[in-house]
């Protein structure tokens, strides 16, 4: 049976989650000679299948040679084989890392990156903001363990002057390094990377498995051939697919498009007229819903219901 880590929840939620170890003992020694340091890093930024998880890890400074020794990096070097052997280590495989690494998850969902970059104009919740705002939950929840955080260590999410200049606004008291290639740069970013690449491609394949979806889907960015067969050949015209795919991403709308999917016009978007929205009963036309449309369809997995219909 392969590794599950205990950040991925069974069935996978449909809502984002977060996950928190238990403290190390390493920590939780007093040692102020030692500072604790933590970093921040994201896997699942790009595909449009999955979630975006934030992984965060935290130990004391001097166990940044605890890492090396154990071969962290960046996650995108090493092996998945090696990923998955590193963070069984710090689950508890490796004693010397589990009393050594604390770390935390969140699992940014499908649904929920798309709930919030969709929203009617004027309030859309853009990635990098959803971002900023996991990673400043993420930190403030080990400060809220009280964890004494001293050094903050993060890849960057868009120019990282401006990230670290709005970090340190919201964490004063904490030393806040932002920079790009972090993970190649500080360990402890390494283990935080290492930590979301597992969880995230954990959660992909469990929900494949949950939702009985024979054909592999791959990667699930958008450039890999796997991923764009599986979108494409699998697309309802009506529904879409189920909410593990990212439907604000251009690539999905495009294979909606491409595939036929009939066109929908939201009340929100339409201009008012005289205090009050426009005629909207070109919507219930039966050219927006002809049977012919979705007759080779005999059902659809409907995350919205929770059963196919």
């Amino acid at each position: 049976m392969s590794f599950l880590p205990p950040s991925v929840v069974l069935p996978v939620p449909l809502t984002t989650k977060s996950h928190f170890s238990p403290i190390p003992k390493v920590v939780n020694a007093q040692n102020q000679q030692d500072p604790i340091i933590l970093g921040v890093d994201e896997a699942g930024r790009g595909p449009v299948i999955g979630p975006m998880v934030y992984g965060l890890a935290y130990t004391r400074k001097s166990q940044d040679r605890v890492l090396r020794k154990f071969g962290f990096d960046d996650s995108k070097k090493l092996t998945p084989e090696k990923r998955t052997e590193l963070m069984q280590g710090i689950c508890g495989a490796e004693p010397e890392l589990l009393r050594s690494i604390g770390w935390a998850t969140t699992s940014i969902t499908a649904r929920d990156i798309s709930a919030g970059m969709l929203r009617p104009k004027g309030s859309t919740y853009n990635l990098n903001s959803q971002a900023h705002d996991v990673t400043m939950a993420l930190i403030q929840g080990i400060l809220g363990r009280g964890v004494c955080v001293e050094e903050v260590y993060i890849d960057t999410v868009g120019p990282p002057a401006v990230y670290q200049k709005k970090l340190q606004g919201r964490f004063p008291g904490l030393k806040i390094t932002v920079t790009k290639k972090a993970d190649s740069l500080f360990p402890i970013v390494s283990a935080a990377s290492i930590v979301a690449k597992v969880t995230r491609d954990s959660s992909i394949e469990q929900s494949r498995l949950c939702r009985s979806i024979p054909t592999v889907w791959g990667s699930g960015y958008p450039s890999d051939p796997r991923t764009s067969k599986w979108l494409n050949g699998n697309v309802h015209p009506l529904y879409g697919w189920d909410l593990n795919v990212r439907y604000s991403w251009q690539t999905a709308k495009d294979a909606i498009k491409r595939n036929n999917g009939i066109e929908m016009t939201w009340e929100d978007d339409l201009e008012e007229v005289d205090d009050d929205y426009g005629d909207i009963s070109h919507l219930m036309s039966s050219n927006n819903f002809s049977s012919s449309s979705i007759s080779n369809f005999d059902s659809v997995l409907c995350d919205w219901f929770l059963s196919s219909i």
